[in-house]
């Protein structure tokens, strides 16, 4: 008989995890540490995450969400919404801040990528591009488009200022960013 896993100790080792990246960061973050904050013990924790990294990116899923882009009709406004959740997840929390060390670990590590790509980037993707769909289907945008390259084309900014910190992550970068590909997506080729 397996047992079900207690949801309590799920919470709280996600919470302190998230707790424990803001005071000390990425690289201070230990397991034991995050047992301890969490008031659990580390077999507990590595049940359920075989590393910081996979706990990590369990943390990340459930900051940032997987099914951002509603889809009320409104493409701008559906497609605004999901990329301002990206936006908001990248800047106003710490999600943010540890983002380029998680992205050097992904890299180094495939299945911890497929992980990450399974757990959080490609439902967020799926959301999108549902949208994208519905809109096709409507005749609100072009049949003919490449659908990775623009779900590659609404995220590619937010990620890019998440990562180097060059400029602001704020919600006229989302806007400006729908804005660009919604051009593309409603320009009627020229006979």
């Amino acid at each position: 008989m397996v047992r079900a896993r207690d949801e309590r100790i799920d919470d709280a080792v996600l919470s302190a995890t998230l707790e424990l990246l803001g005071e000390n960061g990425y690289a201070e973050l230990s397991i034991g540490s995050v047992a301890t904050k969490a008031g659990v013990h580390r077999p507990a924790i590595y049940r359920r995450w075989p590393s910081k990294r996979h706990l990590v990116v369990d943390v990340v899923v459930g900051h940032i969400g997987t099914d951002p882009t509603p889809d009320t009709g409104d493409l701008r406004a559906d497609l605004v919404a999901g990329i301002t959740t990206l936006v908001v997840g990248l800047s106003e929390s710490v999600v943010g801040r540890i983002l380029p060390a998680l992205v050097a670990d992904l890299a180094a590590d495939p299945e911890l990528a497929r992980e990450f790509q399974s757990a959080f980037f490609q439902p967020r993707r799926d959301s999108t591009a549902a949208v994208l769909e519905s809109a096709r289907l409507r005749g609100d945008i072009r049949d003919d488009f490449d659908l990775d390259f623009v779900l590659d084309a609404l995220a590619s900014p937010i990620y890019y200022r998440a990562l180097f910190r060059h400029l602001p992550l704020d919600a006229l970068l989302a806007e400006q960013t729908v804005d660009s590909v919604l051009l593309t997506l409603t320009a009627h080729e020229n006979p």
